[in-house]
């Protein structure tokens, strides 16, 4: 068994070991990440010889805290992610380069057709009828996107989203409200199969799956990390926030939007962001909550997205397509049938 896992904003760490009556043998830690003292990796590798494949991340952690001495340095990765490389190679997952991905970059759509395509082309992944793909979102009015579980009346003020000419949207993923303007924001979405996160749990996956974003957020000259569980943040604020939708085929979708140029007295006016959503954040203000990727690099929107395909496709590949005629038919009649309906807008009030 080889199993990989990348540590986002660390090393990578590598397991190799052998099955013999359901139970872990030859166990062989290795990677480039640093260990002190020497003789801690044979700690490492002891504590899990003989243990079930079928142990959990934490059992897995926690035999290697037990087995380690107390003067140990590990750096770039934890006992936690020896676990999950474990769970990785038990499991069976896949790895970015497995795949020949594609990117989309389509001109600007509706804000509710947008989202009804997040939720086409994850089923199309899931069938097997197109392979991984990352989407930049564009499109042509403001809106209010709310999470799947969000009461409209407690998240929205809905005279102000009118008289910002914002349309109030219900995605399919958790998560909280964003007020959205055609160019203030930076949206992407990873439609992937659920092997590539195969092993890990759902805070891991989010990390792992934005760790290029945090590198071409680097390349341009912030200080960006993954804050648990779904923040992109920098010294200077929060950058934007991630969602996950998983369904029943296994495929996974994974969308993140990032502030470019918010108008943060709009943000304010239009959501109802309440003291409790406020003190959590260790804000006092609501318009201190996010701070646009224009006043941390001065650079046009349109170049950080091309730095963002440009780091994406060093680390993981892909050729630039495009949403099929099918895909498109599929998503209008989505919104029709779903978005667009006061059934899904107002299916928690």
């Amino acid at each position: 068994m080889h199993g990989e896992y990348k540590v986002p904003g660390g090393k990578l760490v590598v397991v190799d070991f052998e099955l013999s009556d359901g139970q872990i043998h030859d166990f062989r830690l290795s990677g480039d990440f640093f260990l002190e003292p020497d003789d801690a990796l044979e700690c490492i590798n002891a504590a899990i010889e003989g243990m079930s494949p079928n142990g959990t991340i934490e059992e897995f952690s926690e035999a290697i805290h037990t087995a380690l001495p107390s003067e140990v340095h590990l750096l770039g990765f934890t006992p936690d992610s020896v676990g999950v490389a474990i769970r990785r190679a038990v499991t069976g997952a896949a790895h970015w380069r497995d795949y020949d991905w594609q990117i989309l970059h389509e001109p600007p759509i509706s804000p509710m057709l947008n989202a009804a395509l997040d939720e086409v082309l994850t089923a199309a992944v899931g069938e097997g009828l197109r392979g991984p793909t990352l989407r930049i979102w564009e499109w042509n009015e403001p809106a209010v996107f709310i999470g799947s579980f969000q009461s409209v009346k407690n998240e929205v003020d809905e005279e102000e989203a009118a008289a910002h000419g914002a349309k109030i949207v219900r995605r399919i993923s958790g998560g909280g409200a964003m007020f959205m303007e055609p160019a203030a924001s930076i949206t992407y979405a990873l439609y992937v199969p659920g092997e590539l996160v195969r092993g890990m749990t759902f805070a891991d996956s989010y990390a792992y799956l934005d760790e290029w974003v945090i590198e071409a957020l680097k390349a341009l000259g912030i200080d960006a990390v993954y804050k648990p569980l779904n923040d992109i943040t920098s010294p200077q604020g929060k950058i934007g926030g991630a969602a996950q939708k998983r369904l029943g085929s296994g495929a996974v979708l994974h969308h993140v939007t990032m502030a470019y140029d918010m108008d943060a007295e709009a943000m304010t006016k239009v959501l109802r962001i309440g003291r409790e959503k406020l003190s959590d954040k260790g804000t006092a203000s609501a318009q201190k909550r996010v701070d646009p990727l224009r006043s941390q690099t001065g650079l046009p929107r349109e170049t950080i997205v091309e730095k963002m395909i440009e780091v994406f496709q060093q680390r993981h590949g892909g050729v630039m397509g495009e949403v099929t005629e099918g895909e498109w038919d599929a998503a209008e009649r989505l919104v029709e049938q779903k978005f667009a309906t006061e059934e899904w807008l107002r299916r928690v009030p």
